[in-house]
């Protein structure tokens, strides 16, 4: 097994490809990392930037290199030393024709041999909301069409480039506009011999059929798409029917991903469907090309528990197990999971714990308040997730209500579902973990916790009749339904909504993070590294990834806004007046532009930009507008687009990039300097302590030449790779400021390589700091047998001094047990034994690199 060092993120497809990824196995070599962690390399609907929505489990992607360059990728990073990481997708699939197993439902219904793969309500009709207008309309418009199949398996009713196929048993109807052909004829009767079992047949004899004629048996074909009622008795004899897209919140026949009907839930839950979906991947790891996957929104699946122990028991102990789960507050994973740990979206809370400053986040949410005259944040969430419940999932909650009903003894429907609501949305968590057999205690106690914080929103006995009819033994069905609605109502009313809405300070309004709590401070911090060395050794620490709100550095250099909250605050007074003449109508509002410019300064140039710099910054700035005001749903929002307010809020922002706004653009870069150089410090405080903290680090492309980038796709940009390996080589001590994070990383790294064990398994304990600045120093050792590493970070600003012993005084580190000799992963300076003054190991006030790495073996 290779040793579980740190991870290294790619995002294939835009332009990465398994020969890119090759080449680029020195540089990684070189920086360090056990294994490269690659996004989802499976065929995915045509034009995919991202892989998730795959079309075919059992097949690599062909646009990245197919199977064997997955294969030469593979031999490469053994030969290097290093192991690969796939990214798998259980949860749903494209929900397109390119998908055969959707194109085999589409065909036959309920019939078809891959029914059962799909999360579908067969009492029902496949719904495809596909249309832009109702069925009438497009088919008196002329927009739906009778045409044959592009590979001649075929005819297709098409509505643009939606193109589904016609059952066969409908090909009957064809032989009444086949007034001259007989094509048509020939047509229905092949079809009329044809069964999901001899599929393949059926469209290959389409196929001979169709290319006899030349393809398209135009004329009959013409005859009957002028035939508009013609066309509708051919559409409603289909086991699907085409509905306009906007209705699919209540009228959707199948489990989506999210509010994304192009993605449909898989049921893995079945071992037939679990085989087939993980045939491919499962072969990849016992052949010994794949190490580890990495489970792609596990809280989507009907029982994760089970679907993580057949995968457990399939792939193997040694396949390295990780889960996209997002725990809340003090939630750990459930003791019954057979994973590794996490992809690390609570490291990212665990750093905005510590590097947010108390009394200065405080003062902050209270001038945004009273600069916004918005509502507390807390209440804002309730609100959220009340209208995601209740609007966005109408149809989820409706089918939830529908399956508890009968257990509900005697509440009626609008009782219950009242009850249903309030439910959600008091709920802390995702999602509880029941299976057919009930409730653990601990998901019962969640729930009884959650239903008194509902106690306003819901008559207490209709949440009481709720928590029985969910654990009812017969209940099973729509216990299920209830957790997979409870979990994307909270995710797209926190992560995708109040984060948009709420922006009082935007580095906690990221996923894992929540906005509500204020920072923890540095003794839970420890509290949470020392629970993770127990019970995550080997999840992954992460602080960026390609769903991050924005870069670590720019989440980074917003952290140090609540150091001096007050400069931050009257900068936005100043700002909004001078713009106020821009302000049209009441666009943007007070919280808007605070959001505005927050996010600007997260990602504004180290020196002041001159028109080149504004220009490529406004490229990447506007498309985040637009993203933010339809993410918070108050004004417009992705289905119901006020252009009128989208304009206006624009035409602001694009003002703040305009060169011309010289003094504006002056003012917010001289504001701002201390944050941005006070923000290079953080940065490298933060990670450090992803590399030497409990779990193993993972390291998002690119970000270690500097991460301010925005929220996708802005993240998922292909980095400058050139520029990294020359940082990377000019990476020496002392590092120049702009190589400081690949030093730092590389550095690390190698003391992770030198004693692997230490990392993985040492004992976590918090060091005690002394002295006038103790409040600004986060440090920790790890220690197993004899070898010990000391980690050393600030993180919290102080007063500047002319001279460094002044600076940091008597401050000093002080050790619980025997402290052996130390040696710096960074300077090689060395420490011999006793209290360890800081003055002698950090520099400066906030210069870059007040941190330190020392360790008891040679690095």
């Amino acid at each position: 097994m290779i040793p579980r060092i740190a991870t290294y993120r790619l995002q294939f497809r835009e332009g990465m490809t398994f020969d890119k990824a090759v080449d680029l196995i020195p540089y990684l070599q070189q920086l360090g990392v056990s294994h490269l962690y690659a996004s989802p390399v499976f065929t995915a609907a045509p034009g995919s930037t991202h892989g998730y929505d795959i079309a075919d489990f059992n097949e690599v992607e062909p646009g990245l290199g197919g199977f064997d360059g997955l294969r030469r990728l593979a031999a490469a990073l053994r030969d290097a030393g290093m192991g690969l990481i796939l990214d798998i997708v259980p949860n749903h699939m494209a929900a397109s024709p390119v998908n055969h197993w959707w194109r085999d439902v589409a065909e036959w219904g309920r019939d078809a041999t891959h029914a059962g793969h799909f999360d579908i309500d067969w009492t029902r009709k496949l719904t495809l909301p596909v249309l832009g207008d109702t069925l009438d309309n497009v088919l008196a418009n002329g927009d739906i069409r009778l045409r044959v199949d592009a590979e001649c398996r075929g005819l297709v009713l098409a509505y643009h480039d939606h193109a589904y196929p016609l059952t066969p048993p409908s090909y009957g109807l064809l032989a009444e506009q086949d007034a001259a052909t007989g094509v048509l004829t020939r047509l229905a009767d092949r079809a009329a011999k044809a069964s999901p079992q001899n599929a393949q047949g059926f469209h290959a004899a389409m196929r001979e059929m169709l290319t006899a004629v030349g393809v398209a048996p135009s004329s009959a074909l013409d005859a009957a798409n002028a035939d508009r009622a013609f066309l509708r008795r051919l559409h409603d004899a289909q086991p699907w029917e085409f509905t306009n897209w906007r209705d699919a919140r209540h009228t959707l026949s199948y489990r989506r991903f999210f509010e994304v009907t192009g993605l449909v839930g898989t049921r893995v839950e079945d071992p037939v469907v679990f085989d087939d979906a993980h045939r491919l991947v499962l072969d990849l790891v016992r052949q010994g090309l794949v190490d580890g996957l990495r489970v792609d929104h596990v809280d989507g699946l009907t029982d994760p528990a089970a679907y993580l122990r057949r995968l457990r028991d399939a792939a193997g102990q040694d396949c390295w197990i990780v889960v996209e789960k997002i725990l809340e507050g003090a939630e750990t994973l459930p003791p019954d999971w057979p994973v590794d740990g996490t992809t690390g979206y609570e490291f990212i809370a665990a750093m905005s714990d510590l590097l947010l400053a108390q009394r200065g986040s405080s003062a902050m949410q209270a001038s945004y308040e009273n600069v916004t005259d918005t509502s507390p944040v807390a209440a804002q969430r309730e609100t959220a997730k009340h209208r995601i419940v209740t609007h966005n999932f109408a149809g989820e909650l409706s089918r939830v209500t529908d399956l508890l009903l009968p257990f509900a003894d005697g509440l009626d429907y609008s009782a219950l579902q009242d009850a249903l609501v309030a439910l959600v949305v008091a709920l802390p968590v995702y999602r509880t973990y029941g299976d057919v057999s009930g409730f653990s205690d601990a998901d019962r106690a969640i729930l009884e916790d959650a239903a008194t914080l509902a106690g306003d929103a819901a008559e207490p006995r209709a949440l009481n009749v709720l928590l029985q009819a969910l654990g009812h033994a017969e209940a099973a069905e729509g216990r299920i339904r209830f957790q997979q609605l409870s979990g994307p109502v909270m995710a797209k009313a926190v992560e995708d909504t109040l984060f948009y809405r709420h922006t009082a300070i935007l580095a906690v309004n990221e996923v894992g993070c929540d906005p509500v709590t204020p920072p923890a401070g540095i003794t839970a911090v420890h509290a949470t590294l020392a629970a993770r060395a127990r019970l995550q050794p080997y999840a992954l620490n992460a602080t960026a990834t390609h769903d991050t709100k924005r870069g670590e550095d720019a989440r980074a250099r917003l952290y140090t806004l609540a150091e001096w909250p007050d400069r931050w605050t009257s900068g936005v007074r100043r700002w909004r007046d001078w713009h106020k003449g821009h302000v049209l109508g009441d666009a943007p509002e007070a919280a808007t532009a605070w959001g505005l410019y927050q996010a600007l300064a997260g990602v504004w140039p180290k020196d002041p930009p001159d028109a080149a710099a504004l220009s490529s910054l406004a490229e990447r700035f506007m498309p985040y507008v637009v993203k933010a005001l339809r993410e918070a749903k108050l004004r417009t929002d992705w289905t119901n687009t006020d252009e009128t307010y989208e304009q206006r809020v624009c035409a602001y922002a694009a003002h703040l990039l305009d060169p011309g706004n010289a003094r504006f653009i002056a003012d917010f870069h001289d504001t701002i300097a201390p944050f941005i150089a006070v923000g290079e410090q953080r940065a490298l405080s933060q990670l450090l302590l992803k590399l030497t903290a409990p779990g193993v680090p993972d390291i998002y492309q690119g970000s270690e030449g500097g991460d301010f980038s925005l929220v996708d796709p802005d993240n998922r940009r292909s980095p400058d790779w050139d520029r990294l390996d020359r940082l990377l080589t000019g990476a020496v001590w002392p590092p120049k400021a702009d190589a400081a994070k690949s030093f730092v990383l590389s550095r690390a790294i190698a003391a992770r390589r030198v004693n692997p064990e230490l990392f993985a398994k040492g004992h976590y304990e918090p060091l005690i700091v002394t002295g006038a600045k103790a409040e600004a120093i986060f440090a920790f050792e790890r220690r197993l047998g004899d070898h010990v590493a000391v980690t050393l970070a600030q993180v919290r600003s102080l007063p500047p001094s002319a001279e460094k012993g002044a600076f940091w005084g008597d401050t000093a580190i002080s050790f619980s047990g025997n402290c052996p000799p130390l040696t710096s992963a960074f300077s090689g300076r060395r420490h011999q034994t006793g209290t360890l003054a800081l003055a002698d190991w950090l520099e400066n006030s906030e210069h870059p690199l007040n941190v330190d790495l020392l360790a008891s073996f040679p690095v």
